[in-house]
């Protein structure tokens, strides 16, 4: 049975009146008869009712989400509010409330914009998506100074101050792409390691995966041929079409390509509308034209970050740090998903 604030008053020797100001820390008590209600109160694995004290508040916790803005061409982010929904649902009874804020994830002044408004909404607790390393670093400095609890997601930033971060190990899911791609690359065949990114330095998630991947490979070259790095800064057809192109040329004996990011279904695209054989490809994340490519054999894996269960778990540990000050697991790291064709349906 759950212990009740009567089992510990009648173990301790004291009225329900002092055990309840020892574990709610209201008026004074002797420190010897403290101590002793807070052993009684661990051996007894007492827990308080969270509803109650909860319900007892009459302003809502204000939690605020930064997230980069979904596009047509980059639906991954549709999926963070449905976790971030379901959160809520269960949290219905709470006090509290969520505010959800978005950024152009190819525009650092946007990510600068929005991190003024999210501050202008005085959040009580904020969960982010570093994208932009430098201006997050920035943003990160300000909530401290303003004591709001930060949760991110997708990745983090280690120098920064931070409650809790979920989502991948970046740089190990990176070794993860070194390994499936080194399996399946023809023995002799060049690696392409590919980034579709304006500013790859500031880009902190897909710089670790680069690193990741790369690392894989230190000491064990054998079976492999050169590796090439490429980072194309602009996404955009014919553009995209063009570098891929002077890339083939200059290295015809590519036999597999590791894309950083989401956008694997544009090379598998530019394979098939240009007559080339087609390659290895191994990407990331589950976008519906990524699937339709797996599906069908044109990209050999991906690997899925569970963008849902990110941000479910991010409102959730914000809501039980802000209403009972319970510190949660800092790094929760979340599986590497390795995804084929013939395993897909089980994660849609």
């Amino acid at each position: 049975m759950k212990a009740r604030l009567k089992d510990i008053a009648s173990q301790s020797g004291v009225s329900i009146g002092t055990v309840d100001r020892v574990l709610h820390d209201r008026g004074e008590v002797a420190e010897k008869t403290r101590d002793k209600v807070l052993e009684i109160a661990r051996k007894l694995n007492y827990t308080p009712n969270l509803m109650a004290r909860v319900l007892k508040s009459k302003k809502p916790y204000n939690i605020v989400s930064l997230l980069p803005r979904s596009t047509e061409e980059n639906t991954f982010w549709v999926k963070h509010p449905v976790g971030m929904a379901k959160a809520m649902a269960e949290l219905e009874p709470f006090p509290v409330d969520l505010t959800k804020v978005n950024f152009d994830m190819l525009s650092e002044n946007d990510f600068v914009n929005e991190t003024h408004r999210v501050l202008e909404l005085n959040p009580d607790g904020v969960i982010l998506a570093p994208i932009f390393k430098k201006e997050s670093i920035t943003f990160c400095a300000e909530l401290k100074s303003r004591d709001i609890p930060l949760v991110y997601v997708d990745g983090f930033i280690p120098e920064t101050d931070f409650l809790a971060y979920i989502g991948e190990n970046v740089f190990q899911s990176g070794k993860v792409a070194g390994q499936l791609t080194k399996m399946i690359n023809p023995r002799g065949k060049d690696i392409l390691l590919l980034n579709l990114s304006k500013n790859l330095q500031n880009v902190h998630h897909l710089n670790n995966r680069t690193k990741g991947f790369l690392s894989y490979f230190d000491g064990d070259k054998s079976s492999v041929g050169e590796i090439v790095s490429l980072n194309i800064p602009n996404a955009a057809g014919d553009y995209l079409r063009l570098e891929l192109d002077k890339a083939f040329a200059r290295h015809p004996d590519i036999g597999s390509i590791f894309i950083t990011g989401s956008k694997s279904f544009k090379i598998a695209d530019y394979f098939l509308e240009n007559g080339h054989k087609l390659v290895n490809i191994i990407g990331y994340d589950l976008l519906e034209r990524n699937v339709m490519h797996l599906k069908k054999g044109n990209i050999s894996f991906l690997i899925g970050q569970r963008p849902e269960e990110q941000t479910y778990k991010g409102v959730k540990k914000l809501f039980d740090f802000l209403s009972t000050n319970k510190l949660p697991e800092k790094m929760e790291y979340l599986p590497v998903d390795i995804i084929t064709s013939e395993n897909v349906d089980f994660f849609l």
